[in-house]
């Protein structure tokens, strides 16, 4: 069959990377895809929100089945403008609908979403402008640290952490009245502080049935030892060496299960990724947050160790017969290392030329924020590539990337040295 990858992310060149593999796969396009995926696959100049550009592609193409990489697709209803689409509505699009997207598009409703289904999660309130005094007068009534959450997209950047009351009130106001991240924090989360260790669960859905992939850790700050801004995420390792069989089942029993029979009660129809961000608080697991597709960087440390077909998967998901599919893990740990633009996450460089990458045997490279510039590849973003090694323990896989990394080069690279340092 021919497939569509949407994005252009490290996320989705391991898509492709994957999918290339499959003997299913005839076709291979990303749209609009990055210097990795264009060794392996088509590139289309396509924005992944342009669904009228996306339905020419699918059509001139013959494309049967559409992977959505990123969550603003999603979240503005990429799914259900195919099923309503007579031209569209055969291809299987791999992505809940708008409805369930919401887990991901907005804070409130994935909350209300946990309390209605017994899903344990953090103690939380939501306010806007009209009763930011509200907030204050809540603020007062939490330990520190305080935790204020934009309710909408915000480019994973839209989470704060303050010791202070008196400067997370101020915060408050600045994302409320003074709009800090836009539309996306018209209304605001304020929740209680989970205090422990973090871990990501990636669950495959057909509406009916899940399958759980491996778990994941990423790494979200951009400094070592975990200091400094929170980042899209500066590595990952898989499997996440607390999580025991004992801590896996309490996951699957009291998130994983309750979050897929909730979906289905509250008749939100998903088809697709269902990734939640966990905390271990004690010996339990708690929900930080859902996304409705996969995690980058983790998607370079899952897909990796996932040794069933993957087009396989998505055909079943599709027709709803998940449930019939046997999914091999390879026992290997991955890890994967990001390197990111000097600068980031705020200001940053672009078009620095990157050297050094078919220098680079022991490791797997996904391209993230790189692009061809006449035969050059360049840096186009603020994360730049994930090196992605095995090993037979997390240690064995991180240094493998350490090595690999050596061989790279680009003005002003940075990355963390300290990738899997917690564990």
């Amino acid at each position: 069959m021919n497939i569509l990858v949407l994005g252009s992310g490290g996320r989705e060149h391991t898509f492709a990377w994957k999918i290339a593999q499959s003997e299913h796969c005839n076709k291979l396009f990303v749209a609009p895809g990055n210097s990795g995926t264009a060794t392996i696959a088509t590139n289309l100049n396509i924005s992944v929100t342009d669904f009228e550009a996306i339905k020419k592609a699918v059509i001139e193409n013959e494309i049967e089945l559409v992977v959505v990489g990123p969550e603003d697709p999603l979240v503005q209803g990429i799914h259900d403008f195919f099923l309503k689409d007579v031209d569209l509505k055969d291809v299987a699009v791999i992505g809940p609908q708008k409805a369930a997207a919401e887990l991901e598009g907005s804070k409130e409703f994935a909350k209300e979403f946990m309390m209605r289904h017994n899903i344990p999660t953090a103690a939380y309130e939501s306010f806007t402008k009209d009763n930011v005094e509200d907030g204050y007068k809540f603020l007062e009534t939490l330990n520190p640290p305080y935790v204020l959450k934009a309710d909408g997209l915000a480019a994973g950047k839209g989470v704060l952490i303050i010791n202070d009351l008196s400067e997370a009130k101020a915060e408050l106001k600045n994302m409320l009245v003074d709009a800090k991240f836009g539309d996306a924090s018209t209304k605001v989360v304020i929740e209680e502080f989970l205090d422990g260790i973090e871990l990501s669960c990636f669950v495959l859905t057909d509406g009916k049935d899940y399958k759980i992939l491996p778990t994941a850790k990423d790494y979200k700050r951009i400094g070592e030892g975990d200091t400094g801004l929170n980042t899209g995420g500066m590595g990952a390792v898989s499997p996440v060496p607390f999580a025991t069989d004992q801590f896996l089942s309490k996951i699957e029993n009291q998130i994983v299960r309750p979050t897929v029979e909730g979906l289905r009660k509250d008749n939100l129809p998903y088809v697709g990724f269902i990734f939640i961000g966990l905390i271990k608080v004690g010996d339990d697991p708690k929900v930080i947050e859902y996304n409705v597709r996969m995690g980058d960087p983790e998607t370079e440390v899952v897909l990796p160790r996932l040794k069933t077909d993957l087009v396989e998967i998505f055909q079943a998901m599709a027709n709803q017969t998940l449930s019939g599919v046997n999914i091999e893990i390879d026992e290997r740990a991955a890890t994967t290392v990001m390197l990111v633009s000097g600068g980031y996450p705020e200001a940053y460089e672009k078009g620095k030329e990157i050297s050094g990458i078919d220098k680079i045997e022991d490791s797997l490279v996904f391209h993230a924020g790189a692009k061809y510039q006449k035969d050059k590849v360049v840096t186009s973003g603020g994360r730049v590539m994930a090196i992605t090694s095995y090993g037979n323990t997390y240690q064995e896989a991180i240094k493998k990337s350490y090595q690999s990394i050596e061989n790279l080069h680009f003005d002003k690279m940075y990355y963390r040295k300290d990738i899997g340092f917690d564990l």
